[in-house]
């Protein structure tokens, strides 16, 4: 039996135990530390954190005993704020996009709070990697708004979809009382949602500085539970000093979280060995296993065992111990047998501080990704700047944008090959042509989601200047040029520059449904009332477009909005068979028993039709019913008919 077994300890399963570790998988959030009636810290359940998260709020927040835990004004409204449903819906635009049919890739551009919500069913658990780079919160830096019953119509007057009614978004400014908590308000229910997203093994990059560090830290400690915290990685932004009265800044924070850790680190890669690696291994004994470099065989000594503690002999008869506050790595049988393999070296005269030998052809697999990530490795935001003017004819973007060559290294240590990689804020979208260059080195293509705000450019800048009026249409742009796009926006279908199936990108814009929806009125005048009900007599929007209308349906059914779609005829009718027919939508004017009995005859998991198709016709839709439940396949699984 391997070391690695588990003794059996002869007790039954502790079900309470197991119930409690399931409820931590679903609400890690819930627990919390709190003291028992002996002064000792224990972990348990806050319930009335537990009661907000399945949306039950009368007195969440009152009368509690002190415990550990973050809190801030607005933190009740933010659960409430996740859980309500929105109107919104994501309207295609194909004049914007590039290869709309065929490609994988998404440019969604909205608020991503609606944005997020709206891809909760067809993208829950199916996303590999999360990068984004929000608002740092310096105090002079765009923010989203914490109304929180207004998002979508905040978002559209902004826009400009609607008449401005004074809804704006603006920035955070340090003179305001509520400087810390805007940021938090804004950022909890983005981050709750995103971990929605997230796959079992998936993980989450997001960049920061000292400003919201901490706050960050502790509340997605609270969202992905403290267990998943992989790392603060140290990225060196610049090489350059500031001139600042203090310190010259030059570092950012890119914190890292997995949805479940231990699956994350089974599945993450390792760096690749680089030229200068390699050269660190030489072979001075002559090894018949080749070249090798030397690590030390010493450890902290808080973490070692008493078999930790001993002397060492050297071939030339030198006795060693380890370093004051150290411990050996090994026990002294484990470090026997390594010395019978060869694999300690004491140095050329036999009496140095032994060493492990750790061979190159061992270490093909990569290098285990450090903490520090330097500018010569993965850039800076003044090369990231240099590149990006280069791409837009040397008109300034962006005078801080992050390098693509920083996106492709989580995209690697996060092992995305064939997987979705998403950015909600996305900015000029360095992530879609980082994923796009891993694209090109793998057999499968990292497919991506981004997500921008159409973010107003000041009208004094360059940019502006340059025919931009938004964050979104430059990030737009970028992909397009990445992918050289031609005048005619045909992308040139080159295999050495990426592969072609993550060639393009759809374009979908946040709109009102497509379906009108009932308004509580309260106070409101019988009339009023009146003309809500007319109304609904006809529920489709009018103005909506047949295209528009089946992307929504497609949302609301669960299924992506990259997955096929074909028109085929049934039963005398035009419809569409989604994923090899597992769902079938119908968007007829009228429908007829011969369409009813075709689509029974295709067997599709759900069937999608509009009530207007029926014309008023109670018993053709009762019979249409009783065709799906009757018919053969139903015997294994009732086909999911649904009239909207």
């Amino acid at each position: 039996m391997s070391d690695q077994s588990i003794k059996m300890n002869g007790e039954t399963l502790d079900i309470a135990e197991q119930r409690r570790d399931e409820l931590k998988q679903l609400f890690p959030g819930v627990f919390t530390e709190t003291t028992d009636a002996e002064g000792n810290v224990v972990e348990t359940v806050d319930f009335e954190r537990l009661k907000a998260e399945v949306g039950t709020f009368t007195d969440v927040y009152e009368g509690r005993r002190e415990r550990y835990g973050m809190d801030w004004p607005g933190k009740r409204d933010c659960m409430k704020l996740i859980q309500e449903p929105t109107r919104a819906t994501l309207k295609p635009c194909r004049a914007e996009s590039v290869d709309f049919d065929n490609t994988k890739n998404l440019f969604i551009e909205g608020d991503n709070l609606e944005v997020l919500k709206l891809l909760q069913k067809s993208y829950y658990g199916k996303v590999k990697m999360i990068y984004i780079d929000p608002p740092y919160n310096t105090g002079k830096e765009f923010i989203y708004p914490d109304n929180y019953s207004e998002s979508l119509d905040t978002y559209l007057a902004y826009a400009g979809l609607v008449d401005d009614e004074g809804k704006k978004f603006s920035t955070n400014t340090e003179t305001e009382g509520r400087f810390h908590t805007k940021w938090l308000n804004m950022m909890h229910p983005r981050l709750y949602l995103a971990r929605n997203l997230l796959k079992d093994d998936g993980v989450i990059f997001i960049s920061i500085d000292d400003n919201e560090q901490e706050n960050l830290r502790r509340i997605c400690d609270e969202i992905f539970g403290e267990e998943n915290f992989v790392s603060s990685f140290v990225w060196e932004k610049r090489k350059t000093r500031e001139n600042r009265k203090s310190f010259s800044v030059n570092h950012d924070h890119i914190l890292c979280y997995a949805k479940t850790k231990s699956l994350f680190e089974e599945t993450r890669k390792l760096l690749p060995l680089t030229e200068e690696a390699r050269a660190r291994y030489t072979n001075p004994d002559k090894d018949r296993r080749g070249d090798w470099q030397s690590v030390a065989i010493t450890a902290q000594s808080g973490h070692g065992t008493k078999s930790q503690f001993y002397t060492i002999e050297t071939p030339n008869g030198r006795l060693v111990d380890p370093p004051s506050g150290n411990c050996w790595r090994f026990t002294e049988k484990k470090l026997k047998s390594l010395i019978e393999d060869d694999r300690i070296w004491f140095g050329e005269a036999g009496g140095n501080v032994p060493r492990q030998k750790v061979f190159l052809d061992e270490m093909e697999s990569g290098l285990t990704p450090h903490t520090l990530w330097s500018a010569d490795e993965v850039g800076t935001t003044d090369s990231a700047k240099r590149e990006l003017n280069a791409l837009f004819d040397s008109v300034t973007v962006f005078d801080t944008p992050k390098p693509v060559k920083l996106l492709e290294r989580m995209i690697h240590i996060a092992n995305c090959e064939g997987e979705i990689v998403l950015d909600f804020f996305a900015g000029s979208c360095p992530l879609a042509e980082a994923a796009f260059k891993q694209s090109a080195l793998l057999d499968k293509p990292v497919k991506y989601i981004v997500v921008q705000l159409p973010e107003k450019i000041p009208e004094e800048s360059e940019v502006f200047d340059a025919g931009f009026s938004t964050i979104a249409e430059v990030g737009k742009d970028r992909i397009r040029r990445v992918l050289n796009v031609d005048s005619e926006g045909q992308a040139e279908l080159d295999l050495k520059r990426g592969n072609n199936l993550c060639r393009g990108f759809k374009v979908f814009k946040l709109g009102q449904s497509n379906f009108i929806q009932w308004h509580g009125m309260p106070g409101v005048s019988e009339e009023q009332v009146i003309d809500q009900l007319e109304l609904h007599i006809q529920h489709v929007d009018e103005t909506a477009k047949q295209e528009e209308i089946l992307y929504e349906l497609l949302l609301k059914a669960g299924f992506g909005l990259d997955v096929e779609i074909i028109e085929i005829e049934l039963g005398g009718k035009i419809v569409f068979s989604i994923s090899e027919g597992a769902l079938i939508i119908c968007l007829e004017d009228e429908l007829t028993p011969e369409l009813i009995d075709a689509i029974a005859d295709a067997e599709p998991m759900q069937f999608i039709c509009l009530d207007k198709g029926f014309k008023g016709n109670d018993q053709l839709k009762a019979n249409a019913i009783q065709t799906f439940k009757s018919h053969p396949q139903s015997r294994d699984s009732e086909l999911v008919f649904k009239v909207v």
